[in-house]
């Protein structure tokens, strides 16, 4: 396991694990999101919120309902701490275009849940979709997403999980700035940390980073890999957020991945 990153100071370290601050125009990403999700949410007849907890956020907004369809589950990054469903509805239009249904999960943000409860809250979000929809899944999940992603997903109905730009470590994170709303300690850390356990989450499990990652990122998704012994899918020339592109496109080589776990289910 590569520790290389209890060498930094603690400015260095909160950097290394900042990709906001890492991607010159992140905002305007971001910004770019909220606009392209509002106009698929527009063009989409086919949508509807399943609630599955008793807190605000525990809420799945489910795109299409075709008899048969495997179902696409996306769950949001932001480092636990931030972010909506809703910023990343633009993302359906790639999977629905391979014959995918796709469900975007929402969840209870740090402070106001541990790290613990919001892995719950996925696992009741995924029970939920069990009972709803009696459809195959494909689990998947960007940043944070990606680690929960993973955590959530050791239960038959997951048949396959695409992990993107994740973070399976949670001790580099312990130690920096993120650590403010998550209060992680040892103990939770360690029982959270997928590299930490060698916790494999599904037998159709693909690995996907940006080439352009801050290298204590993307360290992240290699080092799991390696341990795993499972291959990685670096997309050469893409950042932490602009790899979603090819997950969002019809033809982006994140779909064709997205596909490939698919044709397994026919």
């Amino acid at each position: 396991m590569n520790e290389a990153w209890r060498e930094l100071d603690q400015d260095a370290l909160d950097r290394g694990l900042n990709n906001t601050a890492g991607v010159a125009d992140s905002a305007a990403i971001l910004a770019g999101w909220d606009r392209r999700s509002a106009a698929f949410r527009e063009s989409c007849d086919d949508r509807r919120e399943i609630v599955y907890g008793p807190k605000p956020r525990n809420r799945i907004d489910l795109f299409g309902a075709r008899p048969g369809a495997p179902l696409f589950v996306f769950v949001h990054g932001g480092y636990w701490q931030s972010r909506s469903r809703e910023n990343f509805h633009f993302l359906a239009e790639g999977p629905m275009s391979r014959g995918l249904d796709v469900a975007m999960v929402g969840y209870t943000l740090a402070p106001d849940a541990t790290l613990d409860a919001i892995i719950g809250e996925v696992r009741s979000a995924l029970d939920e979709l069990d009972r709803e929809t009696a459809a195959p899944l494909l689990l998947g999940g960007w940043s944070a997403g990606a680690h929960l992603a993973v955590m959530a997903g050791d239960r038959p109905s997951v048949r396959g999980t695409l992990a993107i730009s994740g973070i399976y470590d949670l001790e580099p994170v312990r130690h920096s700035y993120l650590n403010q709303k998550l209060q992680l300690d040892e103990a939770a850390s360690l029982r959270n940390s997928p590299m930490r356990r060698l916790l494999r989450p599904s037998a159709k499990l693909a690995l996907a980073v940006g080439g352009a990652e801050l290298p204590l990122v993307r360290g992240q998704t290699l080092d799991y890999a390696a341990a795993l012994g499972v291959p990685v899918q670096a997309i050469a020339g893409a950042n932490h957020f602009t790899i979603l592109d090819q997950l969002a496109s019809p033809d982006g080589v994140l779909t064709e991945t997205l596909a490939k776990l698919a044709s397994f289910l026919r």
